[in-house]
């Protein structure tokens, strides 16, 4: 795959798809990867590729990238300038951006800096935010911790004790995502990416509040790392905001449609 050297590291990126519409500018969640995030789709992203670029990348310390040398290069608004400058590099004037996760905290702070450049936004299982973020940044040291001391396969066993999100509920599936997400990570670039993500917030919510570029929030329910209270947090904020929460299997499995119709309209 291409790489490109940007900030003083090497990104690693794929392009796929025609470019005939407002090319989809692509971020994944922590721990996750281009080829993870393909294994194990939250939303399956082919069909805008039938008419639109959809530039899929791996974030710095993730997939073939560079490593996270600098934990502070790790939080959300860091990331963002790293897309932004892989958004410079290929020449895009007008784009889509969206994520999962680490991705949708990272379009959030590109949204502020792109502007009218900014055709749509996606915002798939928003994570922990402002007041509600400390705790999390705790949860991270310790998992940084297990991952250097005992290894992934550590983390994976304790994690599988954690309940799943509610459309997850009474199925492996999510425990298999999360093992096939870190069972083969490399302990020090996992444990870099678990600080990096300490330093991580969303933006204020009255920067928030300035965007009036249209948005799609998918959340679920039962997930403290993603909590519903983001997405009603950005749904009482953002202009012009559609959000949708996903309770049950079959409410998730309308994800990827819901996505496209967005993208469509």
């Amino acid at each position: 795959m291409p790489q490109l050297n940007i900030r003083g590291f090497d990104l690693d990126y794929d392009i796929s798809g025609p470019p005939q519409s407002t090319p989809l500018v692509w971020g994944h969640g922590l721990t996750s990867s281009r080829g993870i995030s393909a294994a194990y789709p939250l939303v399956d992203l082919s069909p805008a590729e039938t008419d639109r670029q959809v530039v899929r990348y791996d974030t710095r310390g993730h997939g073939m990238s560079s490593m996270l040398d600098d934990p502070t290069k790790g939080s959300w608004a860091e990331l963002a300038l790293d897309q932004i400058a892989l958004i410079e590099a290929l020449g895009l004037e007008q784009v889509v951006v969206g994520g999962v996760s680490m991705g949708a905290g990272t379009a959030l702070h590109s949204a502020l800096a792109l502007r009218d450049r900014l055709d749509k936004m996606v915002l798939v299982i928003p994570p922990t935010g402002w007041e509600e973020r400390a705790p999390q940044v705790d949860l991270y040291e310790q998992m940084a911790r297990v991952v250097e001391s005992r290894g992934p396969k550590a983390l994976i066993a304790a994690s599988a004790e954690m309940s799943p999100p509610d459309p997850f509920v009474g199925s492996s599936e999510f425990e298999d995502r999360r093992a096939g997400s870190l069972g083969s990570a490399d302990p020090a670039r996992l444990a870099a990416c678990f600080r990096g993500a300490a330093y991580a917030d969303l933006p204020p919510v009255d920067e928030i509040a300035t965007i009036t570029t249209p948005t799609l929030v998918l959340a679920w329910s039962g997930d403290p790392g993603h909590p519903v209270s983001t997405a009603e947090r950005l749904r009482d904020t953002l202009v012009n905001v559609q959000v949708s929460v996903a309770s049950t299997r079959a409410e998730f499995g309308t994800w990827s449609d819901q996505l496209h119709r967005f993208l469509a309209s």
